[in-house]
């Protein structure tokens, strides 16, 4: 319980500071919101209420309030978080129902400020102020879901032992990968793709953290190939690109192989351009570094030799496979690179007629510095 406890106390901190009564968090069918599983252990589809006044509300025996629609797995899975567990069947399964009960059972004052998820729809937002009326309906791009973004931003030591066995575990699969493409026992993208699914879950994976993306030669001009893998030959003369990650205890990691084999002169430049912009950027993520300047640095770096990256630098990993902080080269990134937090390093260049390489590890900054935690790279084969 305690690690739930001490993430629910920060967000109501910060509740207290703005002023909320109650916030509702609400993970479900195209509303997807991982923040629910960092607050109470539950994998997904429920309503999560949270009062302002936590510590408080524990005196009074009176909990944030866990709503799903699966009460057997939430009392699996939730079973040591600070919440009342209810099933979503107990408000007739309708979210403003849920709301108006949660209001009731935590005493929330009238003319509290209700804060519901900023992704909610205009016309659904109209009908939880119609119904609420006595108290102040927010839904704002602005709010909680932009703190709670921040505070998982910096993983706590929980969270980083659990993406260090996700990492080792994708780094036994990188060396499989290897050893298999070289044998000529992984010879299509499909072979590829379905290895690390199943061997993945062989290892007490939930699954990948996205479908898999394999592009064989005839395919690695795109950033994401499309479809994500087909039947096409994989690792035969040219670059082929393998885009993959593993699920493990709900964390993510996210890397990327490029395969190169019989390579003329323009695709070995392309491929050395990749390994020294990874190098760099590697080099430069410290603490209290900035974001931007590492992307920034990347892009100049291309821009000598005349090439241009189409994407970002790299992004955070954790409960999503594309979390905060980002690694890229915009005005509007603040971010600034702390103990913590963990991301990916992605430079990647494409050609219509060269195809493409990536290369893409994920890194922890510490106090001291940065840890590699992938074992990704450009293998010849």
């Amino acid at each position: 319980m305690e690690k739930y406890s001490a993430r629910l106390a920060k967000i109501q901190d910060w509740m207290t500071e703005e002023g909320i009564g109650l916030l509702m968090l609400e993970d479900t069918e195209g509303r997807r919101d991982q923040n629910i599983r960092w607050l109470t252990g539950h994998p997904g589809d429920a309503l999560l209420f949270i009062p302002q006044d936590y510590a408080s509300s524990l005196k009074t025996n009176n909990k944030a309030i866990l709503a799903a629609w699966d009460i057997n797995l939430a009392k699996l899975y939730a079973s040591h978080a600070p919440a009342m567990l209810a099933a979503y069947n107990d408000f007739g399964r309708q979210p403003i129902k849920a709301i108006a009960a949660a209001l009731q059972i935590m005493k929330t004052p009238p003319g509290s400020k209700i804060e519901i998820p900023s992704v909610t729809p205009y016309p659904a937002f109209l009908d939880y102020v119609g119904e609420l009326s006595g108290f102040d309906i927010l839904c704002r791009s602005n709010g909680a879901g932009v703190e709670l973004d921040k505070l998982r931003a910096v993983k706590d030591e929980e969270e980083i032992a659990i993406i260090r066995k996700a990492a080792d575990i994708t780094n036994e699969l990188i060396d499989l990968l290897e050893k298999n493409v070289r044998e000529e026992k992984i010879k299509t993208e499909a072979d590829a793709a379905l290895f690390i699914e199943v061997e993945s879950r062989k290892r007490g994976c939930e699954g990948t953290s996205f479908e898999t993306l394999a592009a064989g030669p005839y395919r690695s001009f795109a950033i994401h190939a499309f479809p994500s893998w087909t039947y096409s030959p994989f690792g035969g003369s040219g670059l082929s690109i393998l885009d993959f990650g593993v699920k493990y205890d709900g964390y993510c990691t996210d890397v990327t192989l490029t395969f190169a084999r019989d390579l003329n002169p323009k695709q070995e430049k392309l491929v050395n351009l990749v390994e020294k912009a990874a190098k760099l950027a590697i080099t430069m993520a410290h603490n209290e570094t900035p974001a931007k300047d590492i992307a920034a640095a990347v892009d100049a770096f291309f821009a000598k030799s005349k090439k241009q990256m189409p994407h970002g630098l790299g992004h955070g990993i954790g409960l999503q496979e594309h979390e905060y902080p980002v690694i890229r080269n915009r005005s509007d990134n603040e971010w600034v690179l702390k103990p913590g937090m963990i991301f990916t390093i992605e430079p990647g260049l494409y050609d219509t007629l060269l195809g493409g390489c990536r290369l893409e590890n994920d890194i922890l900054i510490t106090e001291k510095g940065q840890e590699i935690l992938t074992t990704a790279r450009i293998i010849r084969l």
